[in-house]
């Protein structure tokens, strides 16, 4: 992909945009059917429309379309490195602790490689993270924390994030800061 440097002026004024959601993702994958296997049969989404051009939009929200599924004609075998200009990653929430241990089981009986899983110490969500057939890293969280316009975040407790959904469960976070 070709570098563009875009100038941006100083803003004059506050910015009128209000975020309601991220509506959808757009990925490139190398083999669009493989990929709208694994959308649909492991993280059971829908195919809602399918363009001429090979694409194919999946829901799963009710949103005519959460992701997006487009061949990359260009698609290289390998692996961006670490400190490429790439997507790290997307995060889906679901609806509790005791979802992600039913996800994180079936997961592993499909034999999806678990990337991480537990709690993160920034946002104080619960998630189980895996890798999609091209290399996407997907995060399926709960309990994130949600911030008011004059809240201000969490404090970052000292000590290592946790690293499992049994010890996220067993060490419940405070509701308040």
């Amino acid at each position: 992909m070709d570098h563009i440097e875009v100038a941006i002026r100083p803003a004059t004024r506050a910015s009128p945009v209000r975020i309601k959601k991220l509506g959808h993702i757009v990925l490139q994958v190398r083999d669009v059917e493989r990929s709208i296997r694994f959308y649909t049969e492991v993280l059971n989404f829908r195919v809602s429309d399918r363009q001429e051009t090979g694409g194919a939009f999946l829901t799963g929200i009710g949103d005519h379309h959460t992701i997006g599924l487009f061949p990359s004609a260009g698609a290289s075998a390998e692996k961006p490195t670490e400190d490429a200009v790439r997507l790290n990653h997307f995060a889906l929430q679901v609806d509790s602790i005791e979802e992600l241990f039913d996800i994180r089981a079936y997961l592993q009986e499909r034999g999806v490689p678990i990337n991480f899983q537990g709690r993160r110490r920034l946002g104080g969500h619960t998630s189980v993270e895996f890798l999609d057939p091209d290399g996407f890293h997907v995060e399926l969280y709960c309990d994130m924390d949600q911030l008011g316009p004059q809240q201000r975040a969490r404090p970052m407790g000292a000590g290592p994030r946790i690293e499992s959904l049994e010890a996220a469960r067993d060490s419940p976070k405070p509701p308040t800061w």
